[in-house]
């Protein structure tokens, strides 16, 4: 079987490692991939966006199974042109894809069938926005409707935070047409966590819960990233946790996907606020999570490429049931960025060390902003490398991870020293 794996950040490394794995796989390509994706697949100078020639590389070379890694081509409806071609690809329709493409057609969509979400309203004008956001008296959160790569969200503490939070997205246009209208709503307090699904038809698979590190810094401060780090499984959503998830989440959105005539297939992420009064959903997205993807694909140890497959074809009930097999060790993913990420930052800054932190058991460092330059692996994006470990518990695949994190070395490199801390945060130690 050949597999082209789409897109060229940590989870498309993750992805192409893990299917290459799969005894059923001849041979991964990954469009357009980086240094990583190189090394365990076959890089193809493709673009994500760039569908015409995807689909035209993926007829030329017979590709079994394609699978969708960002969120971009599906909004842009991929899957549909592979699937009016008659080719196998895994991920939702266009139509379906608006659940992460529109956060105004989410709410919407929450709205209409009863699903658990903070209370909000939607603007296309800065003017009335601005009123909205000086009658309240509680933090707000305000968003870009549309994809912003991650940090369309802006966390407000004050009325002026919001108010400048509106003058970023819909006047000076910080995020282009995307904040062309934005949903303001009522800032959750408690604990997020991200519960990915395998959709299929009627068959919902729950995946086990992850943490995401948004924050830039340690403590939760700083900007909104598109994610410093992850762990799986998230020991704060219990068994108990997870079913009312379920039913009162994941089973309500599938169903009302479908009645909306936007039948879903894919991976169903769904970012939650764990609140005093239940779980609260923050946002949708319609593929694996990055950096989540990373700590549960190293956990993962049924065959990646046959659970894809049978999804693809709309046979994912053969793995109901408790049929995915994981390891029962946790694992921790750790991300190493690039100074000024996730503002402007330098690239082509040499890499050091890759080799010494692969020599370490149970290690496996993702690629995502890399590009190989002659004999020599340099940064080529804000978040360059995701350094992913599991531990016997928590606290060893932490301090695994730790490990390999310092034995690689690049120009302006930072990383967060609390990703997977329990109770108060208490950052490693510097190096």
């Amino acid at each position: 079987m050949k597999v082209l794996v789409i897109g060229k950040g940590g989870r498309e490394h993750a992805l192409a490692w893990k299917l290459a794995q799969s005894p059923r796989v001849s041979r991964v390509y990954c469009a357009p991939g980086n240094a990583g994706t190189g090394e365990d697949g076959v890089n193809v100078e493709i673009e994500a966006n760039e569908l015409d020639k995807l689909l035209r590389f993926a007829r030329k070379e017979n590709i079994d199974l394609t699978v969708v890694g960002p969120e971009e081509p599906l909004t842009l409806g991929i899957v549909d042109q592979f699937t009016r071609a008659g080719l196998r690809i895994f991920g939702p329709t266009k139509a379906a894809a608006e659940l992460e493409g529109s956060k105004v057609f989410a709410k919407e969509l929450m709205r209409h069938a009863d699903i658990p979400t903070a209370e909000y309203r939607v603007f296309d004008h800065p003017d009335p926005a601005r009123r909205y956001v000086e009658s309240r008296d509680y933090p707000l959160v305000v968003k870009a409707d549309g994809l912003a790569g991650g940090k369309g969200a802006i966390v407000c503490s004050t009325n002026e935070e919001a108010l400048a939070a509106v003058e970023l997205i819909m006047v000076r246009e910080a995020f282009g047409a995307a904040g062309r209208r934005v949903v303001i709503e009522k800032r959750l307090e408690g604990q997020e966590v991200s519960v990915l699904a395998l959709v299929s038809g009627r068959t919902i698979i729950p995946l086990p819960p992850a943490q995401d590190h948004k924050a830039a810094f340690d403590g939760d401060e700083g900007p909104n990233t598109g994610g410093m780090g992850a762990y799986c499984p998230a020991s704060l959503v219990t068994l108990d946790l997870m079913r009312e998830i379920e039913s009162s989440i994941l089973v309500p959105t599938v169903h009302a996907m479908k009645r909306s005539r936007r039948a879903f297939r894919g991976i169903l992420y769904a970012g939650l606020m764990l609140t005093n009064q239940g779980p609260r959903v923050l946002e949708f997205n319609v593929r694996l999570g990055d950096p989540e993807c990373q700590p549960m694909l190293m956990r993962l140890k049924t065959d990646m490429a046959e659970l894809l497959f049978a999804a693809a074809d709309g046979n994912l009930d053969q793995f109901e049931g408790g049929r995915l097999e994981w390891d029962p060790r946790p694992a921790v993913c750790v991300v190493l960025a690039s100074k000024g990420y996730p503002g402007s930052y330098q690239k082509g800054r040499a890499i050091a060390g890759l080799a010494e932190a692969a020599k370490l058991p149970d290690v496996k460092v993702f690629h995502a902003g890399t590009r190989r330059v002659d004999d020599r692996v340099v940064t080529d994006g804000g978040r360059v490398l995701g350094v992913t470990a599991l531990g016997a518990d928590l606290a060893a695949a932490r301090e695994k991870c730790y490990q390999a994190v310092r034995r690689i070395e690049f120009g302006g490199m930072f990383y967060r020293r609390d990703i997977g801390a329990r109770g108060p945060m208490r950052p490693l130690p510097q190096s």
